[in-house]
């Protein structure tokens, strides 16, 4: 399931390049975690965004990741800075279930009836 956006913004066209339960990396930290969800921009809080270290452009879409071998946590990340994962390794965190059904070239099956909802990001 590829979620795609063909405009953003008024008019200003961004592609979403990742889909939901694709093993990604982020490109500057090297950490690694599964796509639970997208944004067309970024939807956090000036406060937020002005803290965030990398401080990529909002304007693009913004992904909702469970982070590998966190203990649980999940992170929010520009497109700007993630690739995907060749490792063909999955990931570690508590909340697979929630989301997903079994891992297989990569990338996570989503389960039939996915919802953030049902789990917190």
């Amino acid at each position: 399931m590829l979620i795609g956006l063909s405009e953003i913004d008024g008019g200003a066209s961004s592609k979403i390049f990742y889909d939901l339960g694709l093993v990604v990396a982020h490109q500057s930290y090297g950490y690694r975690g599964v796509i639970v969800a997208v944004d067309s921009c970024c939807m956090a809080g000036d406060t937020w965004y002005k803290t965030n270290k990398t401080q990529p452009n909002r304007y693009q879409p913004w992904y909702h990741l469970l982070v590998h071998d966190s203990g649980g946590l999940s992170t929010y990340v520009a497109q700007s800075n993630l690739k995907e994962d060749v490792s063909g390794q999955a990931i570690d965190h508590p909340r697979i279930g929630c989301y997903f059904t079994k891992f297989e070239d990569g990338r996570y099956g989503l389960k039939e009836n996915y919802s953030t909802g049902a789990c917190s990001i």
